[in-house]
C-alpha cells in the first residue's frame, strides 16, 4: 500500500503540472527579476527529486548536468521548457522506483550514499519535497498572473486521489 505521505507528494506534483498547463516556452522562460522563470522551476524541482530519491536512495543520476543549470545557488538561467519537462518526467519516473517502496520504517531512517548522509530523515525529506512543490506552484501561478494568463487554477484541485485515510 502506498504510504499517505507519498500520495501527498504525488498530488503536489500533479497540482504543479496542472498549474502549468498550456504554458508556452516563451512565457516559461520569461523572468520577472529577482524571481526565476517557470522553466527553471520545473528543472529545479527535478534536481531535488534527483538528489533525494534517485541519488541518495538508489545511487543513480538521471541527468548529470541539471544541477549546474537549475540547482540551488547556481546562476540564473532560462532553459527551454520542453527540456525541463523531459528532465522532470525522467527523474520523477526514476524517483518513483524508490518513493513507491517507502514504509514507516524507511521514513525514520537517513538515506546514505557513499560518504553522503542525508541531513534529515527520509520522512522529513519527503515533507520538504512536497512543500517545495507547493512553494513553486504558488510562485509559478504568480508569474503566470503577471504574464496576464487568464483562467488559471484558483484553488487546490480534485483530491479524489489524495483523500485522507486514517491508519
Amino acid at each position: 500500500m502506498t504510504h499517505p505521505l507519498v500520495t501527498q507528494l504525488r498530488f503536489a506534483r500533479s497540482e504543479f503540472v496542472r498549474c502549468l498547463e498550456g504554458l508556452s516556452d516563451e512565457d516559461a522562460r520569461h523572468r520577472f527579476q529577482p524571481m526565476n522563470c517557470i522553466s527553471w522551476m520545473v528543472g529545479h524541482l527535478a534536481v531535488q527529486e534527483q538528489f533525494y530519491w534517485v541519488y541518495l536512495a538508489q545511487g543513480k543520476i538521471v541527468d548529470p548536468n541539471l544541477y549546474e543549470l537549475v540547482g540551488y545557488g547556481r546562476p540564473a538561467s532560462t532553459p527551454p521548457l520542453a527540456d525541463m519537462w523531459q528532465a522532470w518526467r525522467n527523474i520523477t519516473a526514476a524517483a518513483d522506483e524508490f518513493v513507491g517502496t517507502i514504509t514507516p520504517e524507511i521514513l525514520t531512517a537517513h538515506l546514505v550514499q557513499g560518504q553522503t548522509k542525508a541531513r534529515e530523515t527520509t520522512g522529513t525529506m519527503l515533507l520538504r519535497n512536497t512543500y517545495h512543490y507547493w512553494f513553486h506552484t504558488g510562485e509559478a501561478c504568480a508569474v503566470r498572473q503577471m504574464l496576464g494568463h487568464p483562467d488559471l487554477p484558483e484553488f487546490v484541485g480534485d483530491m479524489s486521489t489524495a483523500v485522507y485515510q486514517p491508519k
